[in-house]
């Protein structure tokens, strides 16, 4: 009955175009008023705990390490040094967008900018190319969402907070997936290049490569900031946001000098405004979560997936399954917050490893990133590229299909994210 409860007044009040976050609210006091009356002090208090949170702080620093990034240089460098090296392939733009899209992945962490980058840098040359740019679109989008996988990301910062797992332990399981993220979209990019895309850009001299390199050399040493610092234990996860945004702050103004004092007030805005939204869901989250507990909607579920309890391997496909389909219509952040305290439960009921599944959990949240009719990721490549979200969507579809592909190998094939990510947990 309270699995009832909480999906019809969720549904019911997003039907009615109430924000999300307003929504988890209405799904809190639905369940109190089933369990007995509500209590509004609590409500409150919740509210202030569910947004008390230390790791929580790493958000806003990585979001505006991503802002300073785009405005300070340190982005088109990054495109520079890719083009450098690929342009001159046949469909060499199209692994110049998979480059940078996870060179950009291993410092921002948030699919929107990283992809919005992609689009407005790449997209222009990939027009004059020759390039299909429904597929161009397609390609940047599904290379976009490899941010939440790569560390750093915000969403198993999000994820490791709601569900009180180790974000670092996150962080270092979601490296391999991520890069098998990139060589599924190498083989398709490959496949659909082969007779479609014919452009090709000059091959650059040796010097040409070495300056494009060297330029944009204080870019790449930023990842290795973060990761250096995680293990040999200088920072935490959380103060590696800081570490980030700083760091890309410092460049931006003294290195490259391109943030000028209205950029920078620009980022910090923007950073903080998308902050916000992300804040208050996770605090409106909270208060349901700890009334889906209460109300054993956890126990309603696993009664519910009974069937596939037997087989890990089942019950996992039958929640990747229910999370694409759900994610087609829920955007990332609402459903990791909404989902993982009903789903955490049930998985290690199963005996399922909890790092392991957040991984396949976020990845399956970040494709649904790219999956109309909402799709965030694929509706922000439209909105640089104005082409209409259906047609990019045909474009998008031979790598939307390799990383289900990938998927669905991490369902089969657990031990792709469990002993990677133990070896690299167990060093950093």
């Amino acid at each position: 009955m309270s699995a009832l409860v909480f999906l019809g007044s969720l549904i019911g009040a997003i039907g009615i175009g109430v924000p999300i976050a307003f929504a988890l609210m209405v799904c809190a006091i639905a369940l109190m008023v089933m369990l007995g009356g509500v209590n509004a002090q609590i409500l409150a208090q919740k509210l202030v705990d569910g947004a008390d949170s230390y790791p929580l702080m790493a958000v806003p620093f990585f979001l505006l390490a991503g802002e300073l990034m785009n405005a300070g240089g340190l982005s088109r460098r990054i495109v520079n040094a890719a083009m450098s090296l690929f342009g001159h392939l046949r469909g060499g733009l199209g692994y110049v967008v998979i480059g940078t899209g996870l060179l950009l992945a291993s410092m921002s962490g948030s699919a929107i900018a990283d992809t919005a980058t992609l689009a407005v840098m790449l997209l222009p040359l990939m027009r004059e190319g020759g390039y299909n740019v429904a597929r161009s679109c397609g390609l940047m989008a599904a290379t976009g969402i490899i941010a939440p996988i790569i560390p750093p990301s915000v969403g198993f910062i999000l994820l490791g907070v709601t569900a009180n797992l180790s974000i670092t332990k996150l962080f270092m399981a979601g490296i391999v997936p991520g890069l098998l993220m990139a060589v599924g979209l190498v083989v398709a990019w490959w496949f659909v290049s082969r007779t479609g895309e014919s452009a090709r850009h000059e091959r650059r001299s040796a010097r040409e490569v070495w300056i494009a390199l060297r330029g944009a050399l204080w870019a790449f040493v930023m990842p290795v900031i973060i990761i250096g610092g995680l293990k040999f234990g200088i920072f935490t996860p959380t103060e590696a946001g800081i570490i980030a945004a700083t760091y890309a702050l410092l460049i931006s103004l003294f290195v490259y000098r391109e943030l000028t004092p209205e950029a920078l007030y620009q980022c910090v805005l923007s950073a903080a405004k998308t902050s916000a939204v992300i804040m208050f869901l996770v605090a409106a989250s909270m208060v349901s979560a700890w009334l889906i507990a209460v109300a054993n909607v956890p126990g309603q579920v696993v009664s519910l997936l009974q069937p596939f309890a037997g087989s890990q391997t089942l019950l996992m496909l039958a929640i990747v399954v229910a999370v694409l389909a759900i994610g087609t219509v829920l955007d990332f952040t609402p459903a990791i917050l909404i989902l993982v305290p009903v789903l955490m439960p049930v998985v290690k009921s199963a005996g399922i490893d909890p790092v392991y599944f957040g991984v396949v959990f976020v990845m399956t949240t970040a494709i649904g990133m790219i999956t109309p009719p909402v799709g965030v990721v694929l509706n922000a490549v439209c909105g640089v590229a104005k082409i209409p979200i259906e047609q990019a969507a045909r474009g998008l579809l031979p790598f939307l299909i390799a990383e289900l592909v990938i998927l669905l190998l991490l369902v089969f094939m657990p031990s792709l994210v469990t002993v990677p990510g133990a070896f690299l947990a167990a060093r950093f």
